[in-house]
């Protein structure tokens, strides 16, 4: 007999839908699984054989024969052992086929016959409701991730044994023994909430008001920033606290990410979407794979996992090199490709890269006072963050060392509150600005837009020109000088681009001036 049951697997961030076709004939007894199958997929040939003999089904000694199709793409995961359980069931007779009919299951089995967890399932539900079918069967624990998805019916089950009863009820009795999972069950938020339950606030950091400035500024444009100060002057209180003011994010904006998440498998039953700007901030001993993304079996990286929130990258020199330059394709693309000899893969990335640094290795340069490092020792230690990497930083700020009188002042300071009102009526002037374009924020404009979007006036073109002149700077920062006035200019709602714009602009690209040319 012959049985056809749907799965779902994963391509990169898109999920696409396997036709599982079991065959049972008479031949040599045996359980064949075809169709170009990972390592994992194969072993599901045990774990299902057992699995259905401890809920009461012992295989007959006949040929049966598996193939998971499009044959020509590479499978991977454990959310196959289900699927192909059932099938086998459909093709001996032990279910009737209607049950099911337009009916998409996923989830590995235990030998007990458990059924349990696996990643990528807010993906998989999607492309099943998009494909049109009315069903999908998950492990319990997966189910309330599933129920996000409008449109399809999804049903959480615990064991085989509970999902045999299931399927050999008669449609009526179903809801009974498994009811579906409805969204107004699942407990929406935040992935993980900061320590305290609170969102830090800006108000939490004694002065360094020209550091929230640039901060206002780099979450109004979704700039790319960098803070460089001597240690302990609140470089990493500032960044924590950015995507805090950023603007919400949307549904499409949530679900994007919420879909990286679970193909990690870091949704859970109390967290089963990500209505939060993402914060990721690795350590500057991280891997290539584990920045950019990789894998035998390919998985997103930080850079991903950062997508629509801020990467805050802490201490920036001291992570490699190499590592750096994985940023360039990502912050220019908004992308990660990873090729294997099996396919290309490709994850978005369209974060808000947010950087800390001391100027040098001791952390008091230029302080010559302080300051215990030579001259060699700094350019160095300059020298481990490439000049196109730092092309691709908007925004660069010092933060100076604060007066202890300052720290134990009772004067009030900028809150987030106040910053995030600022930020929204940039993101307003924006969104009216870009209508039907496809940007979003300044810094997406393309340098063919720049003379719409960014036009000057004879003036402001005399000054660009003379500054430019002083300051040699490449093509690529031009365009970042005026994606950023733009974004000073949306913050006093301006509509034209004025001299105080560019002129505040400019003071931003201290990299340049003092440390990477040594001036100042």
């Amino acid at each position: 007999m012959y049985s056809s049951v749907y799965a779902g697997a994963l391509r990169g961030i898109l999920a696409y839908l396997v036709q599982t076709e079991v065959d049972a004939a008479q031949g040599l007894p045996g359980l064949e699984l075809v169709g170009y199958l990972a390592g994992e997929v194969k072993e599901a040939r045990e774990r299902v054989r057992v699995a259905l003999k401890n809920v009461g089904i012992d295989l007959p000694p006949m040929r049966i024969t598996v193939n998971l199709s499009p044959a020509d793409v590479r499978k991977d995961g454990t959310g196959f052992d289900l699927p192909i359980a059932v099938g086998i069931l459909g093709a001996l007779g032990k279910i009737p086929e209607s049950s099911f009919r337009d009916t998409l299951f996923i989830g590995e089995l235990g030998l007990d016959g458990k059924l349990r967890r696996v990643r990528g399932i807010l993906p998989i539900v999607r492309a099943a409701a998009e494909s049109g079918l009315t069903r999908c069967v998950v492990p319990a624990e997966n189910a309330c991730e599933g129920s996000v998805v409008k449109g399809i019916e999804v049903v959480g089950a615990e064991s085989m044994a509970q999902l045999l009863e299931y399927l050999r009820a008669d449609e009526k009795k179903r809801s009974s023994i498994l009811p579906p999972i409805t969204s107004s069950e699942q407990a929406s938020g935040p992935l993980s909430e900061p320590d305290g339950g609170e969102t830090p606030d800006f108000a939490d950091i004694a002065g360094q008001e020209m550091v929230k400035r640039v901060a206002e500024i780099a979450a109004a444009g979704f700039h790319n920033m960098l803070i460089i100060g001597p240690p302990g002057t609140g470089k990493t209180m500032v960044g924590k606290r950015i995507p805090g003011i950023l603007p919400p994010m949307t549904l499409q904006e949530s679900m994007e990410v919420s879909n990286i998440y679970s193909i990690q498998g870091l949704l859970n039953a109390s967290r089963t979407l990500v209505t939060e700007r993402p914060f990721v901030s690795p350590h500057h001993t991280v891997s290539a794979q584990a920045l950019a993304g990789g894998g035998t079996i390919p998985r997103p990286g930080a850079v991903s996992l950062a997508h629509r929130g801020v990467l805050f990258l802490d201490e920036l020199p001291e992570f490699p090199r190499a590592v750096l330059d994985l940023l360039r394709q990502p912050l220019e693309e908004k992308r990660v490709v990873i090729s294997r000899n099996y396919g290309s893969y490709c994850y978005p990335a369209d974060f808000m890269l947010v950087a800390a640094m001391n100027p040098c290795p001791c952390g008091y340069y230029p302080d010559l006072n302080r300051c215990t490092c030579s001259e060699a020792q700094v350019r160095r230690y300059l020298g481990h963050i490439s000049g196109p990497v730092l092309d691709r930083i908007d925004l660069c700020v010092e933060a100076p060392a604060l007066d202890i009188r300052r720290l134990g002042s009772r004067d009030e300071h900028t809150d987030s509150r106040a910053m995030r009102g600022h930020v929204e009526t940039a993101r307003r002037f924006q969104e009216k600005r870009f209508a039907g374009t496809g940007y979003r924020f300044n810094s997406e404009i393309q340098a063919r837009d720049m003379q719409k979007y960014c036009a000057l006036g004879t003036q402001e073109e005399r000054l660009l020109e003379k500054l430019m002149q002083q300051q040699e700077i490449s093509a690529r920062a031009y365009h970042r000088l005026l994606r950023t006035a733009r974004t000073i200019a949306d913050l006093e709602e301006s509509e034209r681009i004025g001299r105080t714009h560019l002129a505040e602009a400019l003071c931003y690209r201290v990299m340049d001036t003092k440390y990477r040319r040594g001036k100042g």
